[in-house]
């Protein structure tokens, strides 16, 4: 038996029987019947003849005595009047008894010790159960890895969902601690660490847990950050102990949680380069692939930050494989509700497809919680199944936070986050590169007074310039609706601006979308400090280049304004319709939006854009695969190659260069493209130029009286120098917002 097992089994029981018979013996001896008097009192009763009975016990030194009238009193004496005592009771012929003290030596000499070895037990206790338990008082250096039990609840593969790809690489892993001949017979070495990283929420630490369930070898899991503590030199006698222990149970696996607590780059911080943090990563790198290195042991590890790991960590030989868990795609978010779905009662009017279309975005953490929110307002409402609408405020819920009914507001205010959100709503809708919007309500929820949702046809992993372009016109439809209607505009734009200005600002300085500065990144952030927070943005560019950036933001800016300034102007009475059914039913659906905006006609597609010079595009368009030839209709190939030229630019003179395709000598474009007619969107919104470019390409329209279809565009702009970009825009001496 251990010496824990002993402190745990007996020796609480004999403390508590010891203390209960001290209690027991205070308790039973309770208040003496014999009155206490001081010896003065004593000897007086004794001489006056009062006593009639006595008893001297010397042990104690102490007399008591009992009088002539029935009282009894006791008192307390030194030692040499013991004799005194008796000689008086003696004289004057009272009955005495004397009781003198023969115990043992032994028994008084242990309860003399009793108390002291009470103590002592009681220490010894309290520091064996801080040793088991998670502090160790006594025991730091030790790790504080948990092994994974065979009584552990096991996740396994099937109950991942979403990660394909990190499944089959953590799947060759178990394959080899199965069956390692299979490898090694034609040289093949498993890796030594693999690296999980990725946003929060999508799977890292559930994926580790699958593989322990289905490993069949010892599983250690630790967290990053018990490995250092206050003590110095405690990180790197864990990571010793933690290998040790998994060497003498080779094969065995090792997990380690936010291994970014532990595997920062070293060298950085401001507290000195020889911390403990970096003791402990030195003897992890030992451990890892160090010069004793004994094989068997495989460390996985998870992470959200791999860009703060230390470059020694992350080299062949040490983490092999790093795998990404991204987060999924429309498949995958499907498949992650299926499995989070089970033993929910779904109804039949949801489907779980239509609810991955709504949540583009979403990790699996965030589906998880979107199912549990559910299942809370099935319950709450006391409904047995989770329908499609309670799907929807779940998602809601999710991203926004819980609707605030108790918040009251006028409708003065209500009017005005309606024609907000319906100026970005009627933005969006209008812009090509948009994407739909899906709702539109002014009920608040979380901190926002009101919002618009866009979701995106599929799953994109890149933007365009365009689509940038029109997200800032969206993102100032608010502010520009309240331009507009009121005159006077109000604080709740203030995140659309800021967000406005970030996405103009990393056009210029990050994506080289600047027609007059050209594609270079400008600006160098200096995080070497913290290594993960950014405390700086060092300038590697002059103050005239800073000047030229920030006129560059403001242009974008201020042309996306302009862009929305002219599309709620155009389609005023569609906003006002739209506010109307917003103050009447407060939420409107894709559904409701559609039929609001039946009469909103799409704006032109934006031209070419080629950047600083004179770079002409080439009018011959993208080769065609099989399988998209497969999927164009007969006649319309034709269509594909040759669109047409010039949207609505009737007999608009361009500003192409001479060797433009499509351009006459002096540079002025054709009319119309040989492909037929353009079509001029709402608003006579022409090119200006006529490039013989089947897009048409520059973007400075201004409004023009209304035609739908083949109007006439707008009076011709100024010219400018580079006839692709857009700074045909509406600028500070061009602008027609009124």
């Amino acid at each position: 038996m251990t010496p824990r097992r002993i402190f745990r089994g007996w020796v609480p029981l004999l403390l508590l029987v010891l203390f209960v018979i001290i209690l027991t013996t205070g308790v039973l001896s309770g208040p003496s019947e014999y009155g206490k008097r001081d010896l003065n009192f004593v000897q007086q009763q004794i001489d006056e003849g009062q006593v009639t009975k006595a008893k001297i016990e010397d042990s104690k030194q102490l007399i008591q005595i009992q009088t002539k009238d029935g009282r009894k009193f006791e008192s307390s004496y030194v030692t040499e009047q013991g004799v005194v005592l008796a000689n008086e009771l003696r004289n004057k012929r009272v009955a005495y008894d004397v009781s003198v003290d023969r115990g043992n030596i032994l028994v008084s000499l242990l309860l003399n010790l009793l108390p002291v070895l009470l103590v002592v037990l009681l220490l010894f206790f309290f520091m064996n159960q801080m040793q088991g338990g998670g502090n160790r008082v006594m025991n730091f250096g030790k790790s504080k890895a948990k092994l994974v039990s065979k009584d552990t609840p096991k996740t396994t593969f099937s109950d991942v969902a979403g990660a394909d790809e990190a499944i089959e690489e953590l799947q060759e892993i178990k394959e080899f601690l199965e069956n390692p001949s299979k490898f090694q017979a034609i040289g093949a070495k498993i890796p030594k660490g693999v690296l999980l990283y990725g946003p929060p929420g999508t799977g890292k630490t559930l994926l580790a847990r699958a593989v322990a369930g289905e490993a069949g070898v010892p599983f250690y899991s630790i967290s990053g950050s018990d490995f250092v503590e206050m003590f110095v030199g405690v990180g790197a006698s864990r990571v010793r102990d933690l290998f040790e222990q998994a060497k003498a149970n080779a094969p065995a696996i090792i997990f380690v949680d936010e291994i970014d607590a532990v595997g920062r780059h070293r060298g950085a911080g401001l507290g000195g380069g020889h911390d403990e943090r970096e003791q402990t990563l030195n003897q992890l790198l030992v451990e890892m692939d160090g010069f004793d290195v004994k094989g068997g042991v495989i460390l996985i590890a998870a992470t959200n930050r791999p860009d703060i790991l230390d470059p020694a960590l992350l080299r062949p030989g040490r983490f092999d494989r790093q795998i990404v868990v991204d987060r999924p795609d429309l498949l995958g978010r499907e498949a992650i509700l299926r499995v989070h779905a089970k033993g929910k009662p779904i109804g039949p009017d949801a489907d779980l497809m239509v609810i991955a279309r709504r949540t583009p975005g979403f990790t699996g953490a965030d589906l998880a919680n979107v199912l549990n929110e559910a299942a809370l307002l099935a319950a709450r409402s006391n409904l047995k199944f989770i329908s499609s609408a309670l799907l929807e405020e779940s998602i809601d819920r999710v991203m926004a936070g819980p609707e605030r009914k108790t918040r009251a507001m006028s409708d003065k205010e209500k009017k005005r986050i309606a024609y907000h959100e319906g100026g970005h709503a009627l933005v969006a809708h209008a812009l090509p590169n948009s994407d739909p919007v899906h709702k539109v309500t002014i009920l608040p929820r979380g901190r926002a007074l009101g919002y618009t949702m866009q979701l995106p046809l599929e799953d994109k992993y890149l933007s365009t310039r365009s689509e940038m372009l029109d997200r800032l016109a969206v993102l100032l439809g608010g502010r520009t609706a309240e331009e507009l209607v009121f005159h006077d505009p109000t604080t709740g734009a203030s995140d659309d601006i800021e967000k406005a200005t970030q996405i103009s600002r990393a056009m210029i300085t990050q994506y080289g979308m600047s027609d007059k500065l050209g594609a270079i990144k400008f600006g160098t952030e200096n995080s070497e400090v913290f290594l993960g927070k950014e405390v700086g943005h060092q300038r590697d560019y002059s103050e005239e280049v800073a000047s030229e950036i920030d006129v560059e933001v403001r242009r974008l800016i201020e042309a996306a304004h302009d862009e929305a300034w002219e599309i709620l102007v155009t389609y005023r009475d569609v906003l006002d319709n739209l506010v109307l059914r917003l103050m009447d039913t407060e939420t409107l659906s894709k559904d409701d939006v559609a039929e609001v905006f039946a009469t909103v006609q799409k704006r032109p597609v934006r031209g070419i854009y080629t950047g600083v010079g004179r770079r002409i595009p080439s009018d011959r368009p993208p080769v065609q695969t099989p399988a998209e030839l497969g999927l164009v209709p007969t006649g319309v190939a034709d269509l594909v190659k040759d669109p047409g030229h010039g949207n609505g630019a009737t007999g608009r003179p361009g500003n192409g260069a001479p060797s433009a395709p499509g351009a006459d000598p002096a540079g002025h474009g054709n009319p119309v493209g040989p492909g037929g007619n353009g079509n001029g969107g709402p608003g006579g919104h022409g090119y200006p130029q006529g490039q013989g470019y089947p897009q048409g390409p520059g973007y400075p329209q201004g409004p023009g009286s209304p035609a739908p279809t083949g109007g006439e565009g707008p009076p011709e702009g100024p010219r400018i120098a580079n006839p692709w970009a857009p700074p045909s825009w509406p600028n500070d001496d061009d602008r027609r917002r009124r």
